[in-house]
């Protein structure tokens, strides 16, 4: 879990930074080599961090579920949510976490949602509402500040930029960015999604994953062999 979220509680690292050199730290710890690391929204931001720092020799690839380098826009920035959006949201935490839990679980998926997504929407709300109001606030403010454009470039890492076809956040064009400012990067969009490809789409997310991960390992064989 990252801070206050799931199980754990806030722990101290209520920012980017402190949460990113968490997952470093765990990594070392479990000793993992050629691990693909997998995130979603705010997630990815965190494995970008990760994937330029000391433990980046441990993965051997990554999935970025429907994110932005920067969430903020400005006069030249326009691939991210405007300011009064992100002011909206936080004073939504702030001022009415339990409704904005709910609000938030309903919008990440395609919209409108529908009786086969009900269910999963209404799970998604509940574990929003579990989470601790001030650290959220806490995250989602460190996470507006973040800018890490200049991060991507270094990242060589084999990427699969996973876009939800529908999301109420971040456009196609938000993807093809990433896969221009990646090294070593390639999209697969879903259509029927919203902001959640791995839980409104699983069974093709959990199928584009297992090909990357084939490929990816496929190829470092070959590598091996050649060497």
């Amino acid at each position: 879990d990252l801070p206050a979220h799931g199980g754990s509680d806030a722990g101290e690292a209520p920012t980017v930074e402190p949460a990113a050199a968490d997952i470093a730290e765990l990594v070392e710890a479990l000793d993992l080599e050629g691990a693909i690391g997998v995130g979603w929204s705010m997630g990815a931001t965190l494995l970008w961090q990760v994937l330029t720092g000391a433990a980046a020799d441990r993965f051997a690839g990554a999935v970025v579920i429907d994110m932005t380098a920067r969430v903020l826009n400005d006069a030249g920035w326009a691939l991210g949510l405007s300011p009064e959006a992100c002011e909206a949201r936080s004073a939504a935490i702030r001022d009415d976490f339990e409704r904005f839990a709910i609000d938030a679980g309903q919008a990440i998926f395609a919209q409108p949602v529908d009786g086969g997504t009900r269910t999963l929407a209404d799970w998604a709300s509940f574990e929003f509402a579990r989470n601790d109001p001030r650290t959220i606030a806490a995250l989602w403010a460190s996470l507006v500040r973040q800018d890490v454009r200049a991060l991507l470039e270094r990242i060589e890492h084999p990427t699969l930029v996973v876009h939800g076809a529908q999301s109420r956040l971040y456009g196609e064009d938000t993807a093809d960015h990433l896969v221009a400012a990646l090294p070593n990067a390639r999209a697969v969009r879903f259509e029927r999604s919203g902001h959640a490809p791995h839980l409104e789409q699983s069974e093709l997310f959990n199928q584009s994953l297992t090909d990357f991960a084939d490929r990816l390992f496929r190829d470092r064989a070959d590598r091996n062999e050649e060497v």
